[in-house]
């Protein structure tokens, strides 16, 4: 059940990313949403509650640092990909 949540947080943080960067909720690429997500909160989350002091728990640096982790992904890989389209 546990793994469930996190799967279904990441896909939430990735696809907020997204929305933040101004795709609407029918544009939203749920592949990379769950992927930036994931990656996002575990990077993100985990140093960001780390820096926090807040440690491994669960608090609320490490929700934003989720999301941050995810936006900044979410950023790179958009970079990314117009680098590769116009090669």
């Amino acid at each position: 059940m546990l793994i469930l949540a996190i799967i279904l947080f990441g896909m939430i943080a990735g696809a907020l990313a997204q929305m933040v960067l101004g795709r609407s909720m029918r544009d939203v690429n749920w592949t990379l949403a769950i992927l930036t997500g994931l990656i996002g909160s575990f990077v993100g989350g985990l140093l960001v509650s780390l820096l926090a002091g807040d440690g491994l728990d669960l608090r609320p640096s490490g929700l934003i640092g989720s999301f941050v982790g995810a936006l900044l992904l979410t950023l790179a890989w958009g970079w990314y990909d117009k680098r590769r389209e116009s090669a």
